[in-house]
């Protein structure tokens, strides 16, 4: 009996083995067309070189003294000024310049001096040769390098060089080289994630969660005012730390001493030491919710942003604010620390991100490439890149300035955090409870996830507050709207042949803000 497939199913089918088919020609050059690839070059060559065709060529290179350059196939006339005497250097005298200010410049006034003998030699003298046939290249263009090379049609190079590659005084000419737009590489296969375990227990939203540095349990912050603690291998809760007076909002382990970190809705920011499960130090300065906050991996730091548009940044022992970060016009929504520099980079809700400085507690960069809030920002554990999430696009950009690497575009929906391996597996998580996990390098969105909610929960419940990777890097917890902590792990059954990447080498715009 035939298998029926629904009518998507079989267009997709069909799409794939006409991707398939032409795949092999995708990309290809169009024929050189011989006759009018000459115009254009001689097109060319007049219009950038005709202010040098007049000077004398080197010796070397003419193949005919007096004649035209063999291989040349334009037939062009060659300009030979000194045909008799072989020329190594030339060095020409000054600009005419007037002899004082203010005087006008005529053929009377104007002084223009000539290098003496002397000085033209002790010059030539002074640079080795090979750098004086550079200078006298430079001088005068090897106008019959030009034309020789002018004809080279692009059969004779590998794929993907230039036409015609023009070498001026030693200085290759990127006006004519043809550029080919940039495709997509094929992205690395990862295996499809797949959840397994659901850990319900809070009594509201879970807003943020953190992985302890030994990886033996997590704790999450809820909307219900408590700080769980819970054993990341059966998910059991071993411990509930209450103390905030409103939702807590972020949460961080420290790797380099007991302590745990948290901030809330009620401008609170909160040191537990974990030996005692109790408060042991406060850090007052915000005035409004605190929305987040990172340790510095080196140093005994704590930043902390908050809805009072700044973000602080605090010494753990002393509890004294050493800096504030002023400079967004809106809520800062995400901070996070690096060791390298720009140590502090911010995401707000006035849609740009800032680099600053620790030390001077300056801005060192605004990106101002988003168009709505930035609500997440993730850095890549091994490269010198981050990306940020927004409505419109996840964005990658390259430290230490900021440079826009690409968009990550298809997950429409208010994005609510992001989270990173070393295997390259972006995720994303969003406000409508979908999930995308992208591949880092290509920027491919190899899986989308929408779990089912909580029974019992309404479908408006779904949504993703935060989501982070174990140490091991092989568990991926979310932090959701139904008062859940959902765990998911790779599908170790999966192969490259059961889940084919369903990839097209398309065109990509990598400079689209």
């Amino acid at each position: 009996e035939v298998q029926k497939h629904s009518v998507h199913t079989l267009v997709f089918r069909s799409l794939k083995r006409t991707h398939d088919m032409f795949v092999a020609d995708n990309a290809k050059p169009i024929p050189l067309d011989e006759e009018s690839h000459k115009v254009k070059m001689a097109v060319k060559l007049r219009t950038e070189y005709g202010s040098v065709l007049h000077m004398p060529t080197l010796k070397e290179n003419m193949r005919e003294k007096g004649g035209p350059a063999t291989g040349d196939p334009y037939g062009h006339k060659q300009y030979s000024g000194n045909q008799g005497q072989e020329l190594e250097y030339m060095i020409t005298g000054t600009h005419p310049y007037p002899p004082g200010p203010g005087v006008a410049l005529t053929a009377d006034t104007k002084i223009q001096r000539m290098p003496s003998e002397s000085a033209a030699q002790s010059l030539a003298v002074a640079l080795p040769a090979s750098q004086s046939r550079l200078d006298a290249n430079r001088t005068a263009a090897g106008v019959g390098e030009i034309y020789r090379h002018a004809g080279i049609s692009e059969r004779s190079q590998p794929t993907g060089m230039s036409v015609a590659m023009m070498e001026a005084g030693g200085n290759k000419n990127s006006a004519l080289v043809a550029k080919k737009a940039p495709t997509m590489p094929k992205p690395q296969w990862h295996p499809p994630w797949k959840l397994y375990r659901v850990i319900s227990g809070h009594l509201g939203w879970v807003r943020c969660i953190a992985v302890e540095p030994g990886n033996q349990w997590f704790v999450t912050g809820s909307a219900d005012r408590t700080i769980k603690i819970w054993d990341l291998a059966s998910g059991k809760l071993k411990l509930s730390l209450t103390g905030h007076i409103s939702t807590v909002r972020g949460v961080i382990v420290s790797a380099r001493s007991p302590y745990l970190f948290s901030c809330g809705e009620d401008k609170q920011v909160k040191c537990w030491d974990l030996e005692y499960n109790k408060v042991i130090r406060h850090y007052h300065g915000h005035l409004s919710a605190v929305y987040g906050l990172d340790l510095h991996p080196t140093i005994d730091v704590l930043v902390t942003c908050s809805r009072d548009s700044t973000a602080r940044i605090w010494d753990v022992r002393t509890k004294a604010s050493v800096h504030t970060l002023s400079g967004h016009t809106n809520a800062v929504a995400t901070v996070k620390c690096q060791a390298a520099e720009p140590q502090i980079i911010t995401g707000s809700h006035d849609t740009t991100i800032r680099l600053w400085d620790l030390v001077a507690g300056k801005t060192r960069v605004t990106l101002t490439n988003h168009k709505k809030s930035v609500r997440a920002v993730i850095l890549h554990p091994r490269h010198y890149t981050f990306a940020s999430g927004s409505p419109d696009n996840i964005k990658q950009w390259k430290f230490p300035d900021g440079n826009f690497i690409q968009n990550l575009s298809g997950h429409n929906a208010i994005i609510n955090t992001l989270a990173v391996n070393s295997d390259g597996v972006l995720v994303s998580g969003a406000d409508n409870g979908t999930m995308h996990l992208w591949d880092w390098r290509t920027g491919y969105n190899f899986q989308r996830v929408h779990a089912a909610v909580q029974p019992g929960s309404l479908d408006s419940e779904s949504g993703i507050f935060a989501c982070v990777f174990d140490q091991s890097e092989s568990r991926l917890l979310t932090a959701e709207a139904d008062k859940t902590i959902k765990v998911y792990k790779e599908d170790d059954t999966a192969t490259e042949e059961t889940h084919p990447v369903s990839w097209k080498p398309e065109i990509i715009k990598r400079k689209r803000f």
